[in-house]
């Protein structure tokens, strides 16, 4: 794809743009650590949910979306929408508890839940872990999508597109480096319009090339002909003798994987840069709300023109052996092909922010467990808060550089996706009840970690299990979960409860519910008992169907069922407003503490 003089403009322009947004906000961000972090926990709910948005929004996304489609035509994406679930049990459940924690990390969460030095451990450990390995290993699969789209626009090797990579990625590390969290929501909130805008547009030059909805839903159901399958690409849920999506995986997805896996973006229970735009919210309001929009815009608003253009390409590439050995490339063929050309340099400009935004949240996300979590932590001496910020700036940078080097050695954006939920099966059960059960303890979360981690390695490496395979996958998610469930609750039961004191601050400090907190509740007189089980839970019902009957009766219209599509989309909203007015007539000032 040839750029002109007018694309680099546009393209310049892109980054001076957030680079000025940056140098604006850095007095502002540079005030102290809580500044650098969580934006002096004084941000509105539409900021913090679209960052989030933002974040998940990543280069690789639309290229993973295309190889899901190609694969396992849409149901495939069943292995991330499972996840709202999850997403929405955050909302209603989780939100306000961190927010009352008030916490700079979530990892932080580990020395006030539980005591002494398997705390201490616990709190270091996930810190070192979640904030090097794994987070590199994330922005390499982000790394290796801008590599993939910057090998096929400019025509150039897997080397030469890493070193431009890199510059983009040296370019929002100094944005980071400068402006923490405050310029990473501000740059998000651009690059979310920018992005967004964009591969909409791409959706329908895309489907026109193609002749129009109606003559690619007829090729598409023309190569479910040629395919020895009786399930359709076109298919929103799978075909009970699918074997691009077997009902065993779909089970898992929906029934096991959103509660029982460890997954960045959707964690059991939050965590993670959710858990860090909760923090960063005005109050336990604002914390909601922005998880809710968050989630409404990740799994309802946003799949539907990266599916279009993945359809687009399983239409134009269907037997071609480059898409087939590589059907994440598919989205950038398309890009190529179908984008005017005088709208090519906004394009690129949009994969730079989808790029931009998620690795500025990586780096600062991961840089703050290692500053407050671990050299903050061990430090045997007290420090200025400019010499935390430095600090922070300096793993910013070795954080870029890593992943880096990680990204050259990686192939695939969704194998390192499953890999990912696979080492992460079975704890999240344990992130989940150590809010509202008083008996686990430190050793629960370690034992729930060491497991999950031994056991996938050990089937995937030994036993050959192939999380490629979708039966193998299932087959491999519900073994590891099984045998590491087991583990942390016998665990549990057979190490001491945490000091009566600790826990009774715990309680005192976050209020969970009371029904699992009886015996420290008692004590604790001081704190009116909450009972909002049954509310959440009705919320987190609605909130699920909301997002459900939105997405599948957008895609129900698209494909050439608008009445069923409307009806699903009247019910969506018609969910909608009971979670409003139910939230109403309880009060938004019970959540504004």
């Amino acid at each position: 794809m040839q750029l002109t003089l007018t694309d680099g403009v546009v393209i310049a322009l892109y980054f001076i743009f957030n680079l000025c947004v940056a140098l604006f906000l850095r007095k502002r961000a540079t005030k102290s650590v809580d500044d650098f972090f969580v934006s002096g926990r004084n941000v509105s709910w539409w900021l913090a949910g679209t960052s989030m948005v933002a974040t998940t929004f990543a280069a690789d996304t639309p290229l993973v979306v295309t190889g899901l489609v190609a694969r396992n035509g849409i149901a495939g994406n069943w292995i991330w929408w499972s996840m709202a679930f999850s997403g929405m049990l955050t909302v209603f459940f989780y939100a306000k508890l961190w927010r009352r924690a008030g916490v700079l990390t979530d990892v932080e969460f580990a020395e006030i839940r539980y005591s002494g030095k398997p705390a201490a451990f616990l709190r270091i450990f996930r810190a070192i872990y979640l904030g090097i390995p794994i987070n590199v290993i994330i922005m390499g699969w982000v790394n290796l999508a801008i590599v993939k789209i910057m090998m096929l626009v400019l025509g150039v090797p897997k080397f030469e597109a890493l070193i431009f990579a890199i510059l983009i990625m040296f370019i929002t590390a100094s944005i980071s480096t400068i402006s923490g969290l405050w310029g990473v929501l501000w740059t998000d909130m651009f690059q979310f319009i920018l992005k967004m805008g964009m591969v909409i547009v791409l959706a329908v030059f895309a489907v026109q090339a193609t002749g129009g909805m109606d003559q690619l839903v007829y090729k598409l159901h023309e190569i479910d002909k040629t395919r020895n399958s009786s399930s359709s690409i076109l298919s929103l849920v799978p075909d009970v003798n699918s074997a691009w999506m077997p009902m065993i995986t779909f089970f898992v997805y929906i029934a096991v994987n959103w509660w029982a896996s460890w997954y960045p973006g959707a964690e059991p229970g939050g965590g993670g840069y959710v858990a860090q735009r909760i923090f960063c919210a005005k109050d336990e309001k604002n914390s909601l709300l922005a998880t809710l929009w968050f989630n409404v815009a990740h799994y309802a608003l946003r799949p539907w023109p990266w599916i279009l253009v993945a359809l687009v390409a399983v239409a134009r590439f269907n037997g071609d052996p480059q898409f087939a050995a590589d059907p994440e490339s598919g989205y950038v063929r398309i890009l190529i092909s179908d984008l005017p050309a005088y709208l090519r340099g906004l394009m690129v400009a949009a994969f730079a922010a989808a790029y931009m935004s998620t690795i500025g949240t990586q780096l600062n996300w991961g840089a703050s467990y290692v500053v407050n979590d671990v050299y903050k932590r061990l430090s045997k001496k007290e420090h200025s808060a400019k010499h935390y910020v430095r600090a922070s700036q300096v793993v910013t940078m070795f954080l870029m550089i890593v992943s880096a080097v990680v990204t050259f050695y990686m192939d695939s954006i969704g194998g390192a996706w499953k890999f990912l939920m696979a080492i992460g099966a079975g704890t999240g059960l344990v992130y989940i009840l150590r809010w509202f059960w008083w008996r686990i303890n430190a050793w629960s979360e370690i034992s729930a970690m060491a497991c999950a981690f031994v056991v996938s390695v050990v089937l995937q490496v030994w036993f050959k299990f192939d999380e490629g395979d979708p039966v193998q996958f299932a087959h491999l998610l519900l073994i590891t979960v099984s045998i590491t469930t087991a583990v942390w609750l016998i665990v549990t039961f057979l190490t001491k409860p945490e000091p009566k004191d600790v826990l009774l601050s715990f309680y005192r400090k976050v209020r969970p519910n009371v029904r699992m907190w009886g015996p420290i509740a008692k004590e604790a007189t001081d704190v009116i008992p909450v009972k909002d089980g049954l509310f959440n839970l009705r919320n987190w019902f609605c909130g699920v169907a909301m997002i459900y009957c939105i997405l599948l009766g957008t895609g129900k219209i698209l494909l050439g069922a608008p009445l069923f599509g409307i009806i699903l989309l009247v019910i969506g909203l018609a969910l909608g407003a009971v979670l409003y007015f139910g939230m109403k007539k309880r009060g938004w000032e019970s959540l504004a503490n």
